[in-house]
């Protein structure tokens, strides 16, 4: 097997903005994603703030309408041209870079809150890059981090029957199935431990979808959105229903003090 690449959205930037965004799967991620970060979007001073790997940067544009300062890169030049088109349209200024995460980690200072979400499973090379994402945090600064679940994927492929089981016990499930299915989930107790190997202590642990898409389409076309989601709220920080989530966000903080 070729080893992978990092994966450049340029090609299908249209299809992802489709259907990732615009979906009410899309923003209910967007929503659980501001409540977890609430009470850093209201700080008394500035945040500073990397978005590595920023997409189409809305989280980076709702905290840039607050006041904070972001420093944004990504490799795909699509998407961040138009991170750039909806600040302009915003009124709201960052700063640009259209470069690898890995390589433009030097260059940049500490910053008081990192936000990595949704990049580390389409790397590849993930936990290099995501040791080099939490250097990049300041002492007492907070890491935010939204991945793919590897348990969510296992379950789903399991539920689809048996022609699906030996690539699971096989474990050679990842990186097959569609063009925008990850290649490398991660597990939520892996992760949160690398986190606590680094001095960092998860403040907010969320579960995106611990539901949804594990029901039918004809059982979701038949349904109510509005208590779909009730019922995934009640759910999604609870233990166990969270790591079941499609995504996972943890919120994390460095140890010691911001200077």
């Amino acid at each position: 097997m070729k080893p992978l690449k990092d994966r450049n959205f340029d090609p299908v930037v249209e299809k992802f903005e489709q259907k990732v965004y615009g979906t009410s799967k899309g923003d209910w991620r967007l929503k659980l994603l501001k409540e977890d970060l609430d009470e850093l979007y209201r700080a008394a001073e500035p945040l500073s703030i990397w978005d590595a790997g920023c997409g189409f940067a809305q989280i980076s544009q709702w905290l840039a309408g607050q006041g904070h300062h972001l420093t944004i890169c990504d490799v795909s030049e699509k998407m961040l041209m138009r991170a750039r088109q909806h600040f302009s349209e915003a009124g709201l200024i960052a700063e640009f870079h259209h470069e690898p995460l890995q390589t433009l980690a030097a260059k940049l200072p500490l910053f008081d809150l990192v936000l990595f979400h949704a990049v580390i499973e389409w790397l590849g090379e993930p936990l290099p890059a995501l040791q080099i994402v939490m250097e990049k945090v300041k002492p007492g600064g907070y890491l935010s981090l939204l991945f793919y679940n590897r348990n969510a994927m296992v379950y789903t492929n399991a539920l689809k029957g048996h022609w699906r089981w030996r690539n699971l016990l096989d474990d050679t499930y990842l990186g097959k199935g569609k063009k925008l299915t990850p290649p490398n989930p991660q597990y939520p107790h892996e992760v949160i431990d690398r986190l606590q190997s680094q001095g960092f202590s998860v403040t907010a642990h969320t579960g995106i979808r611990v539901f949804h898409d594990y029901v039918s389409k004809d059982t979701l076309d038949g349904s109510d959105p509005a208590e779909l989601f009730e019922l995934e709220y009640r759910y999604c920080r609870m233990p166990t229903y969270r790591d079941m989530g499609r995504y996972i966000h943890l919120l994390a903080r460095r140890q010691g003090e911001i200077s």
